[in-house]
């Protein structure tokens, strides 16, 4: 009986410890899953069409932060951001936006006979597929940004690649580099689109 006994309470003590293992590994996967997401990448899913052809309406796509830390966005990055407006999510998060780096700190933009002109050279923008980069003062309210406009220390000019129809730069003006969450490097959904960007 003692025997029988000891069997049993060893028997329990291994189902305790494997319950144990098992809770671990699921809280070291995520906090593990929390980091990488917090520090190191984050998946997206683009609810607009301002960034066609190049990103679809409905794509899912993987935005990298590590290269955030050690430096600035470079012109022709494609990054997310926080929306300058502050419009808000379902969840009641801060809307991110998705477009690409035209201008960095210091640089000139103009927009002239539907071209971008970037410190006084015109840019070469085979993404944009044709589509004119005009002011949208003329076509959106409350779009007033004053050209040549120079971008401010700290902050880049981002402008969707679909150009009639992007809410960008050209209506809320140069964006805080503090507000890019990501830059985007990655698209994984739809597969048959799958492939860097």
């Amino acid at each position: 009986m003692g025997q029988d006994m000891g069997q049993d309470e060893l028997a329990d003590g291994r189902e305790r410890g494997g319950l144990l293992s098992w809770v671990i590994v699921v809280a070291v996967a995520i906090v593990a899953a929390f980091l990488i997401r917090t520090f190191v990448c984050e998946p997206f899913v683009v609810p607009t069409g301002s960034m066609e052809d190049t990103i679809e309406v409905g794509d899912y796509i993987l935005g990298e932060k590590v290269s955030l830390a050690f430096s600035q966005p470079k012109q022709g990055d494609i990054v997310t951001f926080e929306d300058p407006e502050g419009t808000t999510d379902a969840n009641g998060d801060t809307t991110i936006l998705v477009k690409r780096v035209i201008a960095t700190e210091g640089q000139t933009v103009e927009l002239r006979d539907g071209v971008v002109y970037v410190d006084g050279e015109a840019l070469d923008e085979p993404y944009v597929e044709g589509k004119r980069s005009d002011p949208l003062s003329s076509t959106m309210a409350g779009a007033d940004i004053a050209y040549p406009y120079t971008v401010p220390v700290g902050c880049v000019w981002v402008m969707g690649d679909n150009r009639t129809n992007s809410r960008d730069s050209r209506y809320f003006g140069a964006i805080s580099t503090d507000t890019i969450t990501s830059v985007a490097f990655l698209r994984y959904w739809p597969l048959d689109r799958f492939g860097l960007l």
